[in-house]
C-alpha cells in the first residue's frame, strides 16, 4: 500500500476522461507502471467491461498479478504494447487505449534499475530486464560516431561529440558500467552550465531511449492502436520528451485527412480521414505541479477513430 501512496500518476483525471470510458466497453492500458490510470479506468466499467494491462517491465506485471488477476474483468500480458495487436484479446477491436510514454517515477526511484544518476548503480536502464542489451553493453561496443549520434538524436545534447569521444577513450582501460561514472565523467567533459540541471540529464535520457527502443516501439503502437480501435474508440497518449510528443502529434494529423502538400507542388488527394483530434494539448495544471513536479514536461493528446 505505501508504494501506492509514493508512485503519482499524471494527468490521470485528464487522461481518463480522455478515454469516455463507458461501463460494457474494452479498454488497454499499454503502459501498467503501478497501476494508477488502470484503477481509475477499472472503477468506471460495469461487470461487462474488460479492462487489458500490458507493461514491458516484469516488476509492473508483477503488481499488476498481485492485484488484478483475481478480477474476471481484467486480462494482463507481459510485453511491449509495440505487440499489442498480437495479443488475442484486442483481437475484437477496442474502445480505448491509453499510453503514459517513459520511464516511470518507481523506474527512476529504484537505484538498480541505472535510470537515474542520483545514486551509484549497475548502469542497465532496461524497462524490460529480461531481455536485450544494457547501456553499459552499448557503450561497451558501440562506436564514438554511434554514441555521439544517440546523444544528439535522441538527448539533443549539444556536446555529444565530446562526451562520445571521452567516453571511448575512457573504456580502453576502465569499462563504463555504473550510473555514477558514467555522470561522473560527463560532468567532467561539459561542467555545469545550467543552474539546477544536472549534465548528464540529457545523455541519460538518450541512452534510456536508445536502449529501450522507445521511438521505435512507439511507432509501431501507434499503427496497432489505430488498427485495432472501433469507430468511435479513443486513444490517449501521455508523452514526456518533445520527439515523443511530436511523434503523437504527427500520427492524429497524418490521419486527420487533411491535404499536408506544396502550394508549389502538384495537387495532392488527401487519404480517408481516420482519426480526429478530441481537443487541444492538454498540460498539468499548476495544482498538480505543486503535488508531482515530474508531471512538468508531460503533454497528453487524446484522438478518436472515425468510421
Amino acid at each position: 500500500m505505501a508504494e501506492r501512496l509514493v508512485h503519482i500518476p499524471v494527468m490521470l483525471g485528464e487522461a481518463v476522461e480522455g478515454l469516455a470510458v463507458r461501463e460494457g466497453g474494452r479498454y488497454l492500458d499499454g503502459t501498467f507502471g503501478r497501476g494508477g490510470h488502470a484503477r481509475a479506468v477499472l472503477s468506471r466499467l460495469g461487470p461487462d467491461g474488460r479492462l487489458l494491462l500490458m507493461d514491458r517491465d516484469p516488476q509492473a506485471i508483477a503488481t499488476a498479478q498481485a492485484e488484478f488477476a483475481g478480477d474476471p474483468r481484467v486480462s494482463i500480458r507481459h510485453a511491449n504494447f509495440s505487440g499489442m495487436a498480437e495479443w488475442d484479446e484486442t483481437a475484437g477491436g477496442l474502445d480505448g487505449i491509453l499510453l503514459d510514454l517513459g520511464v516511470s517515477s518507481p523506474q527512476l526511484d529504484e537505484a538498480a534499475r541505472g535510470f537515474s544518476f542520483m545514486a551509484d548503480a549497475p548502469l542497465d536502464m532496461r524497462m524490460d530486464t529480461t531481455q536485450g542489451e544494457s547501456a553499459a553493453e552499448f557503450l561497451a561496443h558501440a562506436s564514438e560516431k554511434e554514441i555521439a549520434d544517440v546523444l544528439w538524436i535522441y538527448g539533443e545534447e549539444r556536446f555529444s561529440r565530446k562526451i562520445a569521444r571521452a567516453i571511448v577513450e575512457d573504456r580502453s582501460e576502465h569499462p563504463i558500467t555504473r550510473t555514477g561514472q558514467l555522470a561522473g565523467l560527463i560532468e567532467r567533459v561539459v561542467g555545469r552550465r545550467e543552474p539546477g540541471k544536472h549534465p548528464a540529464t540529457r545523455s541519460f535520457q538518450a541512452l534510456r531511449i536508445r536502449v529501450n527502443g522507445e521511438l521505435d516501439a512507439l511507432a509501431q503502437g501507434l499503427d496497432a492502436a489505430l488498427s485495432l480501435l472501433k469507430v468511435g474508440g479513443r486513444l490517449s497518449i501521455i508523452s514526456f520528451h518533445s520527439l515523443e510528443d511530436r511523434a503523437v502529434k504527427l500520427f492524429i494529423r497524418d490521419h486527420s485527412g487533411r491535404v499536408q502538400g506544396s502550394r508549389r507542388g502538384p495537387p495532392v488527394v488527401a487519404a480517408p480521414a481516420r482519426l480526429a483530434a478530441v481537443g487541444k494539448a492538454q498540460f498539468p495544471s499548476e495544482a498538480e505541479l505543486a503535488v508531482n513536479p515530474r508531471a512538468r514536461s508531460a503533454v497528453l493528446r487524446v484522438a478518436e477513430k472515425l468510421g
